[in-house]
């Protein structure tokens, strides 16, 4: 308050001005920066980056914005902002810990009359983008690790099959910290052999013609979603995907597809589950023998709406408890 009890006009030449430190996402295409950004880009007295290769520069000097490549200390930078200047450091990907942390120091120390300071995100990360890294980084391991660089598809597929019963495992146990992790070394998987696909001198394919392979699939076999169909009930969306699958695949069998190396169990529910579902009259083989014994259990199963491999590994679960306790002399 002045004399006469009005606010006192602050002075601009001691004003302590404003620090806006900028950060990007680089999982975001260089140049698609919010508007708040664009806005404080241009109304800044001066725009700084310590990263003369940083992917936005180009897109910055040609919307006319002048970028000083430097990298000031905190001090350097707070003696920028006198007399009211707002100065905007376009961040770099490690986030300009040293400054910051200098900054704050400088605070801290109660000696220093401090700018403002804004942290302005300018770009956020999409649903998804982390998926980005771990194409950037299976990239960089196919090429710089010996043991990746060597593998094929035909080596990998042992994996495959290890981890989908990972997976399954984690899923009936309940357990979500590894339900987490266990889907994250599926999609390893996936992401490996979309990169050996790569090197094919014949057939090559990346992991965008897979996403979009499957993209594609999904939204012709709903059409109840993207298209003019409806369905109410899960047995409808089952008849959608059933009828636009049987389009697809012109199969001269309900057997075509079935993989035959599949645990004997999954593989005979699948094939009781397409003769049922196909509305076919097929009694299993009455041949005296374990296995068959075992093949008309599993049809069984099936037709009451119970998975024959997960009953037996809950059941073979609950034997293995029961070995533990006798050895324990419980």
């Amino acid at each position: 308050m002045n004399a006469t009890g009005s606010e006192a006009t602050p002075d601009p030449e001691t004003a302590p001005g404003r620090i806006v430190l900028l950060t990007t996402s680089h999982r975001v295409a260089p140049g698609l920066l919010s508007w708040p950004a664009w806005q404080a880009l241009h109304a800044a007295d001066r725009v700084l980056c310590a990263d003369g290769a940083h992917p936005q520069l180009p897109y910055l000097r040609e919307a006319g914005i002048r970028v000083e490549e430097t990298s000031p200390t905190a001090e350097e930078l707070v003696a920028g902002c006198a007399g009211g200047h707002t100065v905007v450091v376009v961040a770099t990907g490690e986030g300009e810990p040293a400054l910051t942390d200098g900054l704050a120091r400088l605070a801290g120390s109660g000696r220093v009359s401090m700018p403002e300071l804004e942290l302005l995100p300018a770009s956020y990360d999409l649903p998804g983008a982390r998926l980005l890294d771990l194409v950037q980084v299976m990239d960089r391991i196919r090429a710089e690790c010996p043991w990746s660089s060597q593998q094929t598809h035909k080596g990998l597929a042992k994996y495959g099959i290890e981890e989908a019963y990972e997976l399954v495992e984690a899923i009936e146990e309940g357990d979500r910290d590894e339900l987490r992790e266990e889907l994250g070394d599926v999609l390893l998987q996936v992401i490996f052999h979309s990169r050996i696909a790569e090197d094919d001198p014949d057939a090559p394919f990346s992991i965008d013609d897979v996403a979009g392979g499957i993209v594609s699939k999904l939204i012709h076999r709903h059409p109840h979603v993207f298209g003019d169909e409806t369905a109410t009930t899960p047995e409808e969306v089952k008849a959608h995907w059933l009828r636009t699958k049987a389009i697809e695949k012109q199969r001269d069998s309900v057997t075509d597809g079935i993989p035959l190396g599949q645990p004997a169990l999954a593989l005979t529910a699948k094939l009781a589950s397409r003769v049922r579902t196909a509305g076919l009259d097929v009694r299993p083989p009455h041949t005296e023998g374990i296995g068959y014994a075992l093949l008309a259990l599993a049809m069984h199963a099936e037709s009451e709406g119970i998975d024959p491999e997960a009953a037996l590994r809950a059941a073979a679960r609950a034997y293995r408890d029961a070995i533990r306790r006798a050895e324990s002399g419980g």
